[in-house]
């Protein structure tokens, strides 16, 4: 524990890791990531308003989560060299604007600039997760960390039904109206609460992403998890940005009916606890393995057979979800583990491969769905778990099993 006593500070004293600032950080966590997904189920609302063709609707989406790996890249490894708390309140004032902007935005070329910038700006949550990680003690940081990532996947999971709900009632600029209002509050507890941290490491910022480069290199770790995780999320950001159009086109569901949709598939973030208690028992190699799997069934039912109808859609939203965020808190475990004074440029690197993999996934779901249908996006993202397990097996467990 003495790497948290020593990193972070509030005043003159350590601080500890209370049950109540956990669920605080699990809680900012949440409103905060929801930023990038209000978007995704109303895109056929928000299109037609806008004047933006069909076709490049999912370019909102797409843009949103490359904004982030962009915030991810360049923002987020700041984490290791300024005072977190200002850093993150800074960059949450930047995203109340953002939000703002885009509930009155008309043109296409402004709201997708917009669309951009909430990305990019919503990356505080990531400055966030490692302060929990400086926190923790070693013998509980998988849990706790998986209990935070459960508020934040939470967070990305629920912002779906309620964007649903709230533009199929008030209209979609409500949507970015209440969730700049929601920020508003959130920026308002971070100030309040949460507690400082300067961190030891002395650099320029040019040094700071320079060592980016080496951390990748040296840290075949870093660079597998990244590679399973951004593939895992680029099949989940393609299921849940075409899920929204097939239960439109093909069975008539209304924006509430689709809040439903998505609610459900919320309870796959159960798993995010269950995986960090697993890593802290030393249990990763086979968690990982089912994680992979899982993602690589999902599809089952549309590739088996259509007339599963939207129960079967329901089953690989809840599977899909579960096998991601068990992959993600896992990985997120790791690579922790690596190098305390490092943990915000390891999780930078790691949740931008993340959000790269997400922005590929949600920019193939308007052609994807337009050329083949449900079938073709359920066939080609069932591909990106499999390539994914594929690796493990051949690469990454045989290495795993050694350093165990």
């Amino acid at each position: 524990m003495s790497n948290q006593a020593s990193a972070v500070t509030g005043g003159s004293s350590p601080v500890k890791l209370t049950r109540g600032l956990i669920a605080l950080f699990a809680f900012c966590c949440g409103a905060i990531v929801a930023n990038l997904y209000y978007a995704q189920p109303i895109t056929e609302l928000i299109a037609p308003d806008i004047h933006m063709s069909g076709g490049t609707a999912s370019l909102i989406v797409s843009l949103t989560q490359i904004g982030y790996a962009f915030g991810l890249f360049f923002l987020v490894p700041l984490g290791d060299l300024l005072e977190n708390r200002k850093l993150m309140i800074t960059t949450a004032l930047v995203s109340i604007v953002s939000l703002a902007v885009a509930s009155v935005a008309h043109q296409p070329g402004c709201f997708l600039a917009i669309s951009l910038l909430v990305g990019f700006s919503s990356v505080a949550v990531q400055i966030l997760i490692p302060l929990a990680a400086h926190l923790a003690p070693d013998e509980s940081r998988g849990k706790v960390v998986g209990t935070i990532m459960s508020g934040l996947l939470l967070g990305i999971l629920l912002s779906r039904p309620i964007s649903s709900v709230v533009a199929g009632h008030i209209g979609w600029r409500a949507v970015f109206g209440c969730a700049a209002v929601l920020m508003a509050i959130v920026t308002a507890v971070l100030a309040l609460t949460i507690p400082r941290r300067q961190p030891e490491h002395k650099a320029t910022y040019f040094e700071l992403i320079g060592s980016l480069g080496h951390l990748v290199r040296t840290m075949p770790v870093l660079r597998h998890r990244s590679f399973y995780q951004g593939l895992m999320f680029a099949s989940f950001s393609l299921f849940w940005t075409a899920i929204p159009v097939e239960l439109t086109r093909q069975f008539g569901l209304t924006q509430t009916e689709i809040g439903i949709f998505a609610l459900v598939g919320a309870i796959g973030a159960t798993s995010a606890p269950v995986a960090g208690h697993l890593a802290d028992r030393g249990h990763t190699v086979r968690a990982t393995l089912i994680a992979l799997s899982v993602g690589a069934i999902a599809y089952a039912p549309a590739l088996i057979h259509p007339a599963w109808g939207v129960f079967g859609l329901v089953a690989t939203g809840i599977v899909l979800d579960f096998g991601v965020q068990m992959n993600m808190v896992l990985g997120q475990r790791e690579i922790y583990a690596l190098h305390a004074a490092s943990r915000n440029r390891l999780n930078a690197l790691y949740m931008t491969s993340i959000f790269v993999g997400g922005a590929f996934g949600s920019a193939l779901a308007s052609p994807l769905y337009d050329h083949g249908g449900w079938p073709l996006v359920a066939a080609v993202a069932t591909a990106f778990p499999l390539v994914a397990l594929a690796h493990y097996l051949i690469v990454g467990r045989p290495q795993a099993k050694r350093r165990a």
